[in-house]
């Protein structure tokens, strides 16, 4: 078994009309839906702007441009019965293909292949039964403007 570790991550919030651009997954021991915006683990060697702009590569296949470090957060969770505990650096980026902007999904691959489908959702999709994670990113999106 893997010594627990701190993982550093890098998420990226697009926006667009009062919606944000997330993907969801389900945690079946807690049975519900999470909601996260697209980006994944940064490399030793890497910033946390490379990371994000090298996983939306990977996962969306598409280029960014005007990226913004909006604030960090430090989640303790646990997920599918495993406790995680991460420090999120979370940026605000706009895509270079302005078109995705007006399609309703996204379609993406995580790194081992499995296949997701990002969508654009506002704040009235996030609740505690389905909540904005990590813990502490709806705020940071409201106190940044970019929900409502």
């Amino acid at each position: 078994m893997a010594e627990p570790r701190i993982r550093a991550l890098a998420l990226c919030v697009f926006h667009r009309n009062g919606r944000i651009l997330v993907n969801s997954f389900y945690d079946p021991i807690q049975q519900q839906t999470l909601f996260r915006p697209v980006g994944g683990g940064i490399e030793f060697g890497e910033t946390s702007a490379e990371a994000i702009v090298r996983e939306v590569q990977e996962e969306l296949t598409q280029s960014i441009h005007d990226l913004r470090l909006i604030g960090t957060l430090e989640s303790l969770f646990v997920y599918n019965g495993k406790p995680g505990h991460e420090i999120v650096q979370v940026y605000d980026a706009s895509f270079d293909d302005a078109a995705l902007y007006e399609q309703p999904h996204i379609q993406g691959h995580e790194s081992n292949g499995a296949p997701f489908t990002a969508s654009w959702h506002d704040s009235s999709s996030f609740n505690e039964q389905s909540p904005l994670v990590p813990k502490g990113l709806l705020e940071l999106l409201k106190k940044n403007h970019l929900l409502k």
